[in-house]
């Protein structure tokens, strides 16, 4: 089954090194959306980039970095996501977090 839909992506750039309460922010992120019920949220690791100060961080062996940068991605419907954005906002001290609109398409078997 295909489900096809409006929906909202919310990406979270922040390092691998931030906290919240104790754990990573981008595991915190992630087990928030799940609480909350959103319909999917994914953290990815990179193994290059830099932010608003212009540190280069890399996984490059000469350059071991310990804070990668993370892109939490996190798709549903616009009212999950807005219900769900002001808690991203509170969790991130320092980072970004961009918002667009996509159409989704749920694969489903007919379980």
């Amino acid at each position: 089954m295909n489900i096809s839909d409006e929906g909202q992506l919310l990406r979270v750039y922040v390092g691998e090194s931030d906290r919240w309460q104790g754990k990573p922010l981008y595991e915190a992120i992630v087990l928030k959306a799940r609480e909350m019920g959103v319909a999917g949220a994914t953290a990815l690791r990179g193994i290059m980039g830099f932010g608003a100060a212009s540190r280069i961080h890399t996984s490059k062996i000469l350059r071991l970095s310990e804070d990668l940068p993370v892109v939490v991605e996190i798709v549903d419907n616009a009212e999950k996501i807005a219900q769900l954005l002001p808690e991203i906002e509170s969790m991130v001290q320092e980072g970004l977090v961009t918002l667009e609109t996509v159409r989704m398409h749920q694969y489903r078997s007919g379980k």
